[in-house]
Parts: C-alpha cells; structure tokens; sequence
C-alpha cells in the first residue's frame, strides 16, 4: 500500500512523492515520472504493482517546485495547464528531483527509471544524463526532440501504434537513432494506454506492455 513521503533535493527542495514496498525480497526499485496531470492517485496504483514485482518504486511531484499538489484534470483544460506546468520546469530542478528520488531507494539494488508521457520523456532524458540500470518508458511524448541523447542504461519504450503525440514514422526514428532501444508498438493503443482512467485505456496493451517490461528487466538485471 502505498504512503505519501518527503524527498530534499540537493539544494535543499521538499518533493511530496508516493512510495511502495514490496512484502518480499526486493529486486532493485524504480523512480516513476508523472504526465502533465501531475502526482495522482493512478500513480500511488503504479507504485503498488511495482511493489507486487518486488521493487521499492518511488513517483515524486515534480511539479511541487510550483507549487504542492497540482493535479491538472483528464479535460482539454487539464492538458493546457499541464502543459503550462510542464514547461515551467527547469531541466536542472526535474534532474535534482529526480535524483534525489533515486538517492532514496540506491539501496534496495538495481534502480530503475520509468515514466509516463511527459514523464517518458524527463525518464528518457534522465536515463542519459543520471546514473540508472534500466529504463522502462511509456510513450514519451517528447522523446523525438531528445534524439541528441541516447540511454546510458538498457532500455525499453512502448508506444501505440495510434498514439497522437508520437508518429509512427517518429518511433522508427527513435528506433533508428538508437539500435539497442527495445521498442513495442501496441496495435489499436492511443497515448496513455496504460492508465485506467482515462478513456484511451486499453485492456490488452496495458497488461501486454507491463508483461514485456517485467520480462525485459529480468533479461537485463540478472
């Protein structure tokens, strides 16, 4: 079950993050990115069922350096204020907080970095520029703006194959710009595939996509 903790920063920044543990043996632990909706409830889920796989998983605010507790809704007004919120952010602030939130967990094991949407991309850019074992990346939205950077660590992305931020024709270029990339394209999935409360939901890409991931980090982290 998932709990609500603090996290400073390097320059001394408090960061509100949810944080689950696994019952059994742990395996390593992962750093979870949100999308421009911010630290919601969904996420904590996210937290336990890493837990359930055997990893301490960690998902800081990102946008507390705004303010606390911003959480933009599933509407088109939600995504302009995320948005908003997004590109906000300073890329040293988001790469502090999100090494702190790995500092946290740097003794459970391997520590690996995921992320959602726009946390897909910070996670891509932050398997480049921090230290991480592994990547497991959920339709990062802008990811092809970040091709001048490539994963230090094995990694993994998936993306739908009808995805509105992210083209087809931009996940062959990912793939093309990074060779050792494992990339799943989920047939019929839009963006935010894995998320059961939005309506783009899909029941056969999200289960597919966690079953790939688990089996990829157990091919690369053992």
């Amino acid at each position: 079950m998932s709990s609500e903790i603090k996290i400073i920063a390097s320059d001394g920044h408090k960061i509100d993050a949810w944080r689950s543990d696994p019952e059994g043996d742990i395996k390593g632990g992962v750093v979870i990115l949100h999308a421009i909706t911010g630290r919601i409830p969904h996420l904590a889920d996210v937290c336990d069922k890493w837990a359930t796989e055997g990893y301490v998983a960690v998902a800081p605010s990102l946008f507390d350096r705004i303010e606390p507790n911003i959480i933009n809704p599933y509407t088109p007004a939600g995504v302009e204020a995320g948005i908003t919120h997004y590109t906000s952010l300073k890329e040293e602030n988001i790469l502090s907080d999100i090494a702190a939130s790995a500092d946290t967990i740097r003794s459970s094991g391997p520590v690996i970095i995921s992320g959602f949407c726009t946390g897909g991309t910070w996670a891509w850019v932050s398997a480049a520029k921090l230290k991480f074992d592994a990547m497991v990346n959920y339709y990062g939205s802008h990811v092809p703006a970040w091709l001048h950077l490539n994963p230090k660590c094995p990694s993994v992305i998936h993306y739908g194959d009808i995805d509105h931020c992210v083209s087809l024709d931009e996940i062959e270029q990912i793939q093309a710009a990074n060779p050792d990339l494992r990339v799943h394209i989920h047939p019929g999935a839009k963006h935010a595939f894995f998320n059961p409360e939005q309506e783009s939901y899909h029941p056969e890409a999200a289960p597919n996509s966690w079953t790939q991931s688990m089996d990829f980090l157990k091919e690369v982290l053992t």
